[in-house]
C-alpha cells in the first residue's frame, strides 16, 4: 500500500483522507466505510468483519481494496 504525503494532496475530485488527523482514527474510518458501503450497495457486514479482523494496517488495506477507486490516504 502506498501513501502520499499530505503536502502532495491534489485539489481534485475524490475522497482524500489525512491519516494523521481525526479522519485517520479507526472509528472514523469505519464510519466512512459504512456510509460508502451503503451508498454503493455493498455488503457492510462482510466489509466490517474484514476491516476489524486485524490491526490498523489491515483496516486500511480492506478499505483501500473496497473503495480505493475514489479515495486516497495521506500520511
Amino acid at each position: 500500500m502506498t501513501f502520499k504525503s499530505i503536502n502532495e494532496c491534489p485539489t481534485m475530485d475524490g475522497v482524500h483522507i489525512d491519516l494523521t488527523g481525526p479522519d485517520g482514527n479507526a472509528f472514523a474510518l469505519l464510519g466512512m466505510a459504512r456510509r460508502f458501503a451503503k451508498q454503493l450497495n455493498k455488503d457492510w457486514e462482510d466489509i466490517n468483519t474484514r476491516m476489524t479482523s486485524g490491526d490498523y494496517e489491515n483496516l486500511l488495506k480492506v478499505m483501500e481494496d473496497e473503495f480505493g477507486s475514489f479515495m486516497t490516504f495521506y500520511r
